[in-house]
């Protein structure tokens, strides 16, 4: 425990890696964002293991919007050697954390504030196969590829659309083998993901799209364009158009406009 200086905290976990440990730097998303310079050059520049606990990402309720981890999918993503990871459930995230501190390099792990969906926890601890993606529902012509707490949400909309899911998992590197295999057997693809879509999870997915060729009509759900304010974040998540009502709205609408 360092105190409140982040900056310190990340260099400090690079020289812990240089001398043969495996630190955990357990942080808020909005916390980490004052020490992205040390993120980049002393820790993935290095390629060390260090693993980032995240907490605080996404819609945060009482909290207010100074701790609000909105863009932190944004900033890691594009950094060189750092796997970014988003757990749909409490099992998961502990899978992993244990996947990142087993990872022979820089690794983070993002998860939000407040309770999981209430999945059991297993008792051992076992690391994920890097890269790779979950389907949890086959459907047809439609295909959800939900990042992390929206993975929940996403399950009803599924049910109620006959809509493939997908438990992304991995935001870094995106598993770019089932993505082949889903933009070759849908009309429509819809992201969804608790952070800002700029820059975010949808993205990434966009930008294989592009650079592979696909012209599949894809449409990005994430957090708006602006800093959200104080509230419960049940209240927050309707308001930003993430519970599973709106989510279901916003899809229906964008499947019957790409018909018309």
């Amino acid at each position: 425990d360092v105190g409140i200086v982040e900056q310190h905290a990340v260099t400090f976990a690079a020289g812990l890696a240089c001398d043969g440990m495996k630190p955990v730097v357990a942080i808020y998303s909005t916390f980490l964002q004052r020490a992205y310079d040390q993120l980049i050059h002393d820790v993935a520049l290095q390629n060390l293991p260090v693993t980032f606990a995240i907490d605080r990402a996404g819609l945060v309720g009482p909290d207010g919007p100074t701790h609000a981890g909105s863009f932190d999918l944004s900033y890691l993503r594009c950094v060189p050697n750092l796997v970014v990871m988003a757990p749909a459930d409490e099992n998961e995230c502990r899978q992993m954390l244990c996947t990142a501190q087993r990872h022979n390099g820089p690794a983070a792990v993002r998860y939000p504030r407040g309770r999981g969906p209430g999945i059991a926890v297993n008792k051992t601890l076992e690391a994920l196969p890097l890269g790779h993606a979950e389907i949890r529902r086959k459907g047809r012509k439609l295909a959800l590829l939900a990042f992390g707490s929206l993975v929940a949400p996403a399950q009803e909309v599924a049910d109620a659309l006959d809509a493939t899911l997908v438990n992304m998992r991995f935001v870094k590197p995106l598993d770019t083998a089932l993505l082949r295999d889903i933009a070759g057997s849908h009309d429509f693809l819809v992201t969804l993901e608790e952070n800002a879509v700029a820059g975010g999870a949808g993205s990434a997915v966009n930008e294989w799209l592009a650079e592979q060729g696909y012209a599949l009509r894809a449409l990005n759900i994430g957090l708006p364009d602006r800093f959200i304010e104080h509230g419960s974040r049940e209240q927050l998540l309707a308001e930003c158009g993430l519970d599973a009502a709106s989510i279901e709205t916003t899809v229906r609408a964008f499947i019957s406009t790409a018909v018309d």
